[in-house]
């Protein structure tokens, strides 16, 4: 009942948010370098003045639906370090690719340029810090969001959904933990194909939810458990590393968490981190500080629960406005640095880069919003068998073990709206919300044929296909 609730919600403010929403223009195109030729990758592509937009895949290629509302409004294709495309929404030409031309700034006449401004890398992160209250939502506010949520081993997808999100968060400067919200709307794809007797996952449930449990994965026999039992082990397994809570109200949201206590970017980022400013590069018009993060005293930690999240180094890069000190975009790794994580990350994973975050932000109405959030991270699926036996095995049955002891798991969250409406903001929050990507919902096509997406690259298109009909024969 309250689900049917929900998502009588949703389709009424879908409604509201959209003049004439049946009647849409599709705008299909591909962003390209100019100089090289090569696809744009994470190129904005966006109705000015508005918070309507996508970005560009891998391939450079993107889809945007625009309400007809705004076909003579200006359609802009920006991305860092390239000089912006303009035209009316009516006017645009999909037959046409997009060059961007880039476009560069003079470091020594930035820094030279007024002597009271910071000049160094630490410095300029400290600043865009103290600004952050200035640069972020000071008002509550919605987002509607595309959620894609993907695991794979080293040669296909295991599991993938695509969902329809909202986001409410009260203002940056009151705590995400109790201010910020999450209810997945929709899914438009669901296909999981993970070895749902993952023993590891059901013992370390059974460990952390139950005191009295003692015996190890290779301990336990697949027949004797119940497959809801197994199935809620995966989902807890899956919340506490990266749920959708995790990764919007733990540490990783670097900026808009930096009031947390433990902030990876609060009071004691400088121990944690070191900054050097590289280069003065261009978006849109304005010069952009770019800055490279590089490891601290000490190392950083994720402060998971029951998980060896601890001994990482940080590597990435920072993009700044010049002008506001307002923070477009961060690309933050996290590399096994400590004797026990290079330990750990090798034997399970066999990498070191434990953690690969990207989070791109939009200016509307002069304050930064999130606009595109990617994570990437190895979960470990299934400790593997140490026993003797394993010498008996072929190089084919190793080879398979060694693919099915982890996954690595990627979301994509790209946000297509912003609401500000008191009223709208209101009349969602008296509605029940659930970030539970699991719940099974009836697909809704009139939903999706107006609703923006990321559009997949050509390699993840036939990786789902790939999963598709393996998910199709396995139901059979």
């Amino acid at each position: 009942m309250k689900y049917s609730k929900l998502r009588l919600f949703v389709g009424l403010l879908a409604c509201l948010l959209s003049i004439n929403a049946f009647s849409q223009k599709e705008l299909k195109g591909k962003v390209v370098d100019f100089i090289t030729y090569e696809p744009i990758e994470s190129a904005s592509i966006y109705i000015e003045n508005s918070t309507i937009g996508t970005v560009s895949n891998t391939d450079g290629n993107f889809v945007l639906r625009v309400p007809q509302a705004r076909v003579n409004d200006t359609l802009v294709i920006s991305s860092i370090g390239f000089k912006s495309f303009r035209t009316a929404v009516k006017d645009y030409n999909a037959a046409e690719d997009i060059f961007l031309e880039e476009d560069m700034a003079s470091l020594d006449e930035v820094i030279l340029i007024a002597d009271t401004r910071p000049k160094t890398g630490n410095d300029i992160v400290l600043r865009a810090i103290k600004r952050l209250p200035n640069n972020l939502p000071e008002q509550p506010y919605l987002q509607k969001g595309f959620l894609r949520h993907k695991e794979k081993n080293k040669r296909e997808y295991k599991w993938l959904i695509e969902s329809a999100i909202t986001i409410y968060d009260s203002s940056y400067a009151s705590g995400a933990e109790d201010n910020l919200k999450i209810n997945v709307d929709e899914n438009r794809k669901s296909y999981d194909l993970r070895d749902v007797d993952s023993l590891y996952a059901y013992s370390s449930y059974l460990r952390n939810t139950s005191g009295e449990f003692k015996m190890s994965a290779k301990q336990l026999r697949r027949d004797t458990i119940a497959t809801a039992t197994l199935v809620e082990a995966i989902k807890w397994n899956d919340d506490r590393v990266n749920g959708l809570g995790q990764l919007f109200k733990g540490r990783l949201n670097l900026m808009r968490n930096a009031n947390m206590g433990d902030a990876l970017f609060g009071e004691n980022v400088l121990q944690h981190h070191q900054f050097r400013l590289d280069t003065i590069l261009v978006d849109n018009g304005r010069k952009l500080y770019k800055i490279e993060i590089l490891k601290g005293k000490e190392y950083v930690g994720l402060n998971t629960k029951r998980i060896y999240n601890e001994g990482f180094e940080p590597h990435g890069w920072l993009y700044i406005y010049w002008d506001s000190y307002a923070i477009k975009k961060i690309e933050y790794d996290l590399i096994a640095s400590s004797d026990k994580q290079k330990r750990r990350s090798k034997s399970l994973f066999g990498t070191l880069n434990n953690h690969k975050l990207v989070i791109t932000y939009m200016e509307y109405q002069e304050k930064m919003y999130p606009k595109y959030f990617y994570y990437e991270t190895p979960k470990l699926v299934n400790v593997g068998d140490r026993s003797s036996d394993k010498l008996y095995k072929t190089d084919e049955e190793r080879k398979k073990e060694r693919e099915e002891q982890f996954y690595n798991t990627v979301q994509e969250i790209l946000f297509t709206e912003t609401i500000q409406d008191p009223e709208l903001i209101s009349e969602a929050l008296q509605q029940p919300w659930s970030e539970d990507i699991f719940m099974q919902r009836p697909y809704n096509k009139e939903f999706w044929k107006n609703y923006n997406v990321l559009l997949e690259s050509e390699e993840e298109e036939k990786l789902i296909q790939d999963l598709s009909k393996r998910a199709t024969l396995f139901k059979q």
